[in-house]
């Protein structure tokens, strides 16, 4: 799953991932409230939910921090398989320690996604 309001944005790391084969299914959602919705509506329904979740920072609405503080109360069950990965183009420290600090983030990258980037990522 992509959340991120940018088109531009999703579109590129859609276009990473299809060439490199990462995801047999990309979900983007252009809202950290849409993709909660989504979320909180597939909770009984694990083969609709994502592994992995690519999540920007700087969203109108819900940003990504506020998207985790309601991904903390969505059951444990989905919070356990799927990991979030921040992608974002913020290049404050305190967003990359507040992300890493977060019991829900896996790692904190900075846009755009790349090949390389995507081989970093190992969870299984």
């Amino acid at each position: 799953m992509i959340i991120d309001d940018t088109y531009i944005d999703r579109y590129v790391i859609e276009r990473v991932m299809k060439r490199n084969t990462f995801a047999e299914e990309i979900l983007s959602m252009e809202s950290a409230i849409d993709a909660i919705k989504y979320l909180s509506d597939h909770i009984d329904e694990p083969e609709k939910l994502p592994q992995l979740i690519f999540l920007d920072i700087n969203m109108p609405e819900m940003n990504g921090f506020e998207f985790l503080e309601n991904y903390k109360n969505l059951p444990e069950h989905l919070r356990k398989n799927c990991i979030v990965m921040m992608l974002t183009t913020s290049l404050h420290d305190e967003d990359r320690q507040k992300a890493n600090q977060n019991p829900y983030v896996y790692m904190f990258l900075n846009k755009p996604l790349t090949i390389d980037k995507l081989r970093t990522i190992d969870f299984e």
